[in-house]
């Protein structure tokens, strides 16, 4: 193609020349010169026209070859036809889909420009609010000072001057007309201002309502705000600032106290006491600490009186003090049942409760401290604790009989006293409480009640039918024999007891058990000692505090109450407390929460004081045990307190001066993912006593190799860690004798050395065995054979009586008459006791 200049240019094959008018911003636009190519019209061939009035124009008929390209079959053309169609809705659905989302994304970027438009529209409004509100407040503030400036000055004019000179100062009166222009300023000067500085001083008394209003749009004040306004707002028209009376306070300073703490003790600003420290070249913030002797500085320069006190000092606001006689009421006697293992003591608690406690334990052993009231026939309401009696619950045993008032010991009369039974009488005597022995299982054949009395004395234990003050009941707690005496024999000696506390005043108890349940937290059995313990009350107890959620009695019901002598399930502290601690009521939870802070870090203290040696010798005694012990580390989980304490000290009995258990640690609760990655970085296996292990522990364990074993009867837990521990026991090397055999000649062989001539006197000689040489019966020499010949021959072993040559490895000192004597060494596994 050419130009009309005669130039070629680029262009289509069979197109054809066009102009198109481009459009550009800023209202430019542009011709440009285009080429479309032609439309490529098919001429049907003769015969296309054939079957058209069969209504088949539209598409061609499968059999006529001339509405098809040669060499496609029917099928192949149906096919095609439908791929075509198919083609075209598929085209049809995606065309209507594009439609359908560019509708969805207008209808979206419509929403954006309205939020857009709507913020835009809030925020304009937003800013002219604020900034009429900063105008009205600029105008108020201007109005109030001008107003005092006014007050001030008409305060300062004195008053002695002369009336003469007062009417030559002032001002010539204006005209009628501008008076009352004046006035109308003023009053309008005076309803702008409102409330605030003069205005609000002249309107009189502060009302509720005024100082509740605060203003139009402004922050409201509070009364107080009010109050100092209108007497600095006085103050300023008297004349001047009066300066107020300085507050000296007692300003409690303990060992190490925060910035902001000392401050608010003060009553002083933050910032000035801070900026006081900086004086003194100390650079701290207010969330700093500072000790007690800068602290007491501070103190006094701010014009105060310091009080040092100690950490300590936070216990006492609990109240320790002894009751007056007169506030003194009767209460239930506490009665202890110890005894043996199986001896009977919670069967013969049963048959007075008419209960089955016992099938509720796991072998028929009382693993944890139960409390329960009960009421006798005669109306006495008595209190028992039943104690575990096996010997690994000693502790809490003790616990028992130091919140106790009676104890029953309870000795099989088919038994008779054994080693739980001693332990049960020494705790009697160290808490200095009466006892009463109760002889059980009188009714098998092979009772003998007179034989528990007669050993008894050994303990001087010495029952009433011995002549003694100690009361003995023959009872049976399978058939119900002898329990209306066990009764009348406690009653008895509570009513001697005389038994008194005062309910009036804030309670105090013992934790007899604690553990953590899933559904209520952490629960605490508790004897109410003194006072009464009210649904409510804040409490501290032990390492824990907490508030009163509930009150739960030995039958399971809720009660709003506990006196004293009375064993109730308190719900509502924040950790699991130990068995055996106290509990105080106090009156706020900050102190609570006071004291325990204290308790913990106080015991935090003593543990890692107890773990740190002292001095050099100290560290390099216990870096040498720790060499030549070895360890088996185990974590213990348990239901409850009382089982865990009990387990870590029967763990802490096991081992001997080679081997010991330790234990990494015990809690309450069931095993966690936490105790799995503790047993793993140690290499421990996992005890749970009445607990399991949750889903995401299992799965830790299955991993990571762990072992997890469960136990409910504390006889197989203590048994199976000893049989651990008997493991880790170097095995015992024993010596066998086997032989004696005397040197008659030496002999030096070549390549050899000294070989000597012996005669095996007594047993056998062997090449695998040991030898000693003995020079006049003192061994001088240690060690192995190199050869054991006869007649020229290596031979195993020599009998006794014949004749052999021996030579010993890296040793030639022998001589004629020297004795040889032949051991064997066997290794025996040890055991531990």
């Amino acid at each position: 193609m050419s130009d009309s200049d005669g130039k070629k240019t680029l262009g289509l094959k069979g197109a054809r020349p066009g102009n198109v008018k481009q459009s550009f911003s800023h209202g430019r636009t542009k011709n440009v010169v285009v080429e479309t190519k032609r439309k490529r019209v098919v001429v049907p061939k003769p015969g296309a026209a054939k079957g058209g009035a069969a209504g088949q124009a539209s598409k061609p008929a499968k059999g006529d070859p001339s509405k098809r390209p040669a060499g496609i079959s029917d099928a192949e053309m149906e096919r095609r036809m439908k791929a075509l169609a198919a083609a075209k809705a598929r085209e049809e659905e995606e065309a209507q889909q594009r439609a359908e989302e560019e509708k969805a994304r207008e209808e979206e970027r419509q929403r954006r420009r309205e939020d857009a438009e709507r913020k835009e529209r809030e925020e304009r409004e937003r800013e002219e609010a604020l900034k009429a509100k900063a105008e009205e407040e600029e105008r108020q503030k201007r109005e109030t000072e001008e107003a005092a400036k006014r007050a001030a000055a008409a305060a300062a004019a004195p008053a002695e001057e002369p009336a003469a000179q007062r009417a030559a100062k002032q001002p010539a009166k204006p005209a009628a007309p501008e008076r009352k222009a004046e006035r109308e300023r003023d009053d309008r000067g005076r309803g702008a201002k409102g409330r605030g500085g003069d205005g609000a001083r002249r309107a009189g008394k502060l009302t509720l309502n005024q100082a509740l209003s605060g203003g139009e749009g402004g922050r409201q004040l509070s009364m107080a705000a009010m109050k100092r306004k209108q007497e600095r707002a006085r103050q300023k028209a008297m004349g001047g600032s009066v300066e107020r009376e300085k507050i000296v306070r007692d300003v409690q300073i303990p060992e190490t106290i925060v910035v902001s703490e000392l401050a608010n003790r003060m009553a002083e600003r933050v910032a000035d006491v801070v900026k006081s420290l900086m004086q003194m070249g100390m650079m701290v913030t207010q969330n700093q600490t500072i000790d007690a002797d800068t602290a007491e500085l501070i103190v006094e320069e701010f014009g105060h009186k310091a009080v040092r006190v100690s950490d300590a000092d936070v216990e006492d606001v609990i109240k320790t003090e002894d009751d007056n006689e007169e506030d003194l009421q009767p209460r239930p006697p506490v009665i202890t049942v110890m005894g043996h293992v199986d001896h009977g003591k919670t069967s013969i608690l049963d048959a007075i409760r008419n209960a089955k406690v016992v099938s509720g334990e796991a072998g028929g052993i009382t693993q944890h401290i139960g409390a329960y009231q009960v009421t006798t026939d005669q109306g006495a309401v008595l209190t028992f604790l039943d104690t575990p009696g096996h010997a690994a619950f000693t502790s809490m045993r003790s616990r028992g009989a130091q919140v106790t008032d009676i104890v029953v010991l309870v000795v099989a009369a088919d038994d008779a006293v054994m080693p739980q039974t001693v332990e049960a009488i020494n705790h009697a005597k160290a808490a200095g409480v009466p006892m009463i022995v109760a002889i059980n299982k009188c009714d098998l054949p092979a009772a003998d009640p007179n034989k528990v009395r007669t050993d008894l004395l050994q303990h001087e234990v010495i029952v009433e039918q011995m002549s003694g003050e100690v009361q003995d009941v023959e009872v049976s707690a399978h058939t119900g024999q002898g329990l209306d005496e066990l009764l009348e024999a406690i009653a008895l000696q509570a009513e001697i007891l005389e038994l008194k506390a005062n309910p009036n005043r804030a309670a105090e108890g013992a934790v007899i058990e604690a553990q953590l349940d899933v559904g209520r937290g952490p629960v605490a059995t508790v004897l109410v000692q003194r006072g009464t313990l009210h649904q409510g009350d804040i409490f501290v107890v032990g390492e824990q505090w907490g508030k009163v959620r509930a009150l739960i009695n030995d039958k399971g019901e809720r009660v709003k109450e506990a006196g004293p002598s009375v064993p109730v399930e308190v719900l509502g502290l924040n950790g699991t407390p130990e068995a055996g601690d106290v509990l105080n009521v106090v009156d706020t939870e900050a102190q609570a929460r006071e004291i325990a802070e204290y308790r913990e870090s106080a015991a935090k203290e003593k543990r890692a004081a107890a773990g740190a040696a002292t001095t050099l010798e100290q560290l390099m005694a216990k870096a040498k045990e720790d060499e030549n012990v070895t360890e088996l580390p185990i974590v213990v989980k348990a239901d409850v307190q009382g089982s865990a304490e009990a387990i870590v000290q029967a763990m802490e009995k096991i081992g001997n001066e080679e081997v010991r258990v330790r234990v990494l640690h015990s809690g309450v609760g069931a095993i966690t993912e936490s105790d799995i990655g503790l047993a793993e970085a140690s290499g421990a296996p996992v005890f749970g006593f009445n607990v399991r292990a949750n889903a995401p522990a299992r799965t830790a364990a299955n991993q990571k190799g762990v072992e997890i074993r469960y136990y409910s009867v504390i006889y197989d837990l203590v048994d199976d860690v000893k049989a651990a521990a008997s493991g880790l026991l170097s095995a015992e090397i024993r010596e066998n004798f086997i032989g004696y055999a005397q040197i008659k000649e030496v002999f030096k062989v070549s390549g050899v050395g000294k070989v000597a001539g012996c005669l095996v006197t007594e047993g056998v000689a062997r090449r695998s065995a040991g030898v000693r040489l003995l020079r006049d019966d003192v061994v001088i020499h240690e060690g192995t054979l190199k050869t054991l010949k006869r007649f020229k021959d290596e031979v195993p072993e020599v009998q006794s009586g014949q004749e052999c040559g021996m030579a010993f490895e890296n040793y030639d000192d022998i001589r004629p008459n020297d004795v040889i004597e032949i051991f064997e060494r066997e290794e025996v596994e040890r055991q531990l006791d």
